[in-house]
């Protein structure tokens, strides 16, 4: 029987044990929520809303005048990429028939974990059709790059497929 005036039931090491682990799951959910507030995610645009709003169908119509001008590009790139080193990509533009396609063409470096070091590269046109530019990776990861071509006024946009950015080695 335990009494007010009996205080040994308050050491036994279970109930110290039981109290230790509510007491850590407490501080460890605190720090995840002052975290959450204080760090907003980058994955969601928190402008979506408002920013670039369309209708339907203006969407439809942008999605079929990219589906008819069906550009083709290829992207050469190193095999490994370095943090803070400068590396040489070229993109080959052709249209549907396979003919070069001229115009001015930016690339977005994207980083879906942190939108604040994403980043845009004009790139020149060295020949009808291609592409060159010099890209330095600010932060290690997964990256893509979003390709876009304008020729008057059309305009052609794609993506890259997922890269990691290492460290030197």
């Amino acid at each position: 029987m335990f009494s007010q005036e009996h205080k040994k039931g308050w050491r036994n090491p279970w109930f110290i044990a039981l109290m230790g682990v509510v007491v850590s799951a407490l501080l460890v959910n605190s720090v995840l929520i002052w975290y959450a507030l204080h760090h907003g995610s980058t994955l969601v645009d928190h402008e979506y809303s408002t920013r670039d709003r369309k209708s339907d169908t203006e969407t439809i119509d942008d999605i079929q005048a990219h589906n008819s001008l069906a550009w083709k590009t290829t992207i050469k790139q190193p095999k490994t990429i370095v943090l803070s080193t400068p590396a040489a990509y070229e993109i080959e533009v052709m249209d549907r028939q396979g003919a070069p396609v001229s115009g001015e063409m930016e690339v977005v470096g994207y980083r879906p974990s942190d939108a604040e070091k994403d980043f845009a590269i004009p790139f020149r046109e060295v020949s009808t059709g291609k592409y060159q530019g010099y890209i330095s990776f600010p932060l290690k990861g997964i990256w893509e790059l979003r390709i876009r071509v304008k020729r008057g006024k059309d305009v052609f946009e794609t993506e890259s497929d997922k890269f990691s950015v290492t460290t030197a080695q």
